[in-house]
């Protein structure tokens, strides 16, 4: 087994695409269209690219509609019911999915993060070391995504996380802890939040 390989077994891609949309009418964020396909798709293919073998898709707003649309067929799709809470929810949900799976660590993206591809998630993926690793991708050296969790933290991010705060509190808690990786030459970190977030899509 090659270093790459034993990489991607310990190193589940974990998506977080269950936003409703709010700020953009309710339009589900999985759904809106990039180069001709679900942005959702997008996602996947860059955690795919970028070296991870294993992907679990958190899904919540227009689920089912997702399911049909988008071709996700080589990942494990995980419903969060309680995907309106906010972004912890989907969190604690695609961390739960994951146990039991021998993956040693989490490599958390957004979907609503296109500006970020395959070089910055790789780069992320390649600072793994065990399942004590906390890893964060930085932009001019300020935290941003993706953010890697080793298998020791799950239990705490899992407490911590409520409503859209994610792991946040969990990482200010442990930010001695946590190495960054420098991504501001290779990705830019914009979100698709709002209408005129839109012109960001291709």
């Amino acid at each position: 087994m090659t270093d790459d390989q034993e990489l991607q077994g310990q190193v589940a891609g974990l998506l977080l695409a269950a936003g409703g949309g709010r700020r953009l009418g309710g339009r589900p964020k999985a759904l809106l269209p990039h180069r001709d396909r679900p942005l959702v798709e997008h996602a996947v293919g860059v955690l795919r690219a970028a070296g991870c073998g294993r992907i679990h898709v958190v899904l919540g707003a227009a689920a089912q509609e997702v399911r049909a649309r988008a071709a996700l067929d080589d990942c494990v799709l995980v419903d969060n019911p309680d995907w309106a809470e906010g972004m912890g929810s989907s969190l604690r949900a695609g961390l739960a999915s994951l146990a039991g799976t021998g993956a040693r660590a989490a490599l958390v993206g957004l979907v609503d993060q296109p500006g970020i591809g395959p070089v910055a998630v790789a780069r992320v993926l390649a600072a793994y070391a065990d399942e004590t690793s906390l890893v964060s991708a930085a932009y001019d050296g300020v935290r941003g995504h993706p953010v890697l969790f080793g298998a020791a933290h799950w239990a705490g991010i899992a407490r911590a996380a409520t409503g859209d705060r994610g792991a946040r509190a969990y990482l200010k808690a442990h930010a001695d802890a946590i190495r960054l990786v420098e991504c501001g030459d290779v990705a830019e970190p914009y979100d698709i939040d709002t209408e005129a977030d839109l012109s960001h899509l291709e």
